[in-house]
């Protein structure tokens, strides 16, 4: 159970050696994806359950109630600010930061019509973990590559850095701070929302644990 108390995103001998990388080795780019793509598919897997929305959908729309903006938008200003907090936490864009949007975005609207959308409660609440769990691992992935976090995985990293705190720890903490949030303002919580806030920040730590180690064999 150690890899709980994983404290960095460790590197290896395919991780880029700085995240703004002009040029990075294609079995970068090619792990990269791969968490990208897999990142994706689990939040389909969540959205397929029907459960609950994402901690972060949560704050979109109860900022959408209160000010009238759209959650597109809401959710547009809400990355833009995070990014402004990745100046004094010193965190570096890269081109995984772009890509994060990209390829997350497109294997969300490819997929959504092809899984499974479960009737009973059991077996959403199932799918929901699995989900989480892929969710987990391909962020693993993806910030092991060292190409640059996409904003909320940033604003985890760089909290992480100035605390020293464990980053399943950091994570939870700062998934259950914007549920409580957009929960305050208005935003519809389910047993979804509850499942990815406690179980994303363990299941990236036992990503990044996994895929450190095979990946030193």
């Amino acid at each position: 159970m150690n890899f709980f108390l994983i404290k960095s995103v460790p590197l290896t001998h395919w991780s880029s050696n700085k995240p703004l990388n002009p040029a990075p080795r294609p079995l970068t780019v090619f792990f990269l994806c791969i968490g990208l793509t897999l990142f994706g598919l689990g939040e389909s897997l969540i959205i397929a359950a029907s459960l609950g929305m994402s901690p972060w959908v949560v704050l979109s729309e109860g900022l959408s109630i209160n000010t009238g903006l759209s959650i597109g938008m809401i959710t547009f200003l809400t990355s833009v600010i995070i990014l402004l907090l990745w100046i004094p936490l010193k965190q570096r864009v890269g081109i995984g930061t772009l890509l994060n949007a990209v390829i997350i975005a497109s294997v969300l609207d490819w997929s959504l019509p092809y899984l499974p959308h479960p009737e009973t409660y059991l077996a959403k609440v199932v799918q929901t973990i699995f989900g989480t769990l892929i969710v987990g691992f391909g962020s693993a992935l993806y910030l092991i590559a060292n190409l640059g976090p996409g904003p909320r995985d940033g604003l985890m990293t760089g909290i992480q850095e100035a605390t020293g705190r464990p980053i399943a720890l950091v994570r939870v903490l700062l998934e259950v701070t914007v549920i409580s949030v957009g929960w305050f303002f208005g935003g519809t919580i389910g047993i979804g929302t509850i499942i990815f806030a406690f179980g994303v920040g363990p299941s990236l730590s036992l990503g990044l644990h996994c895929v450190s180690s095979i990946s030193k064999r």
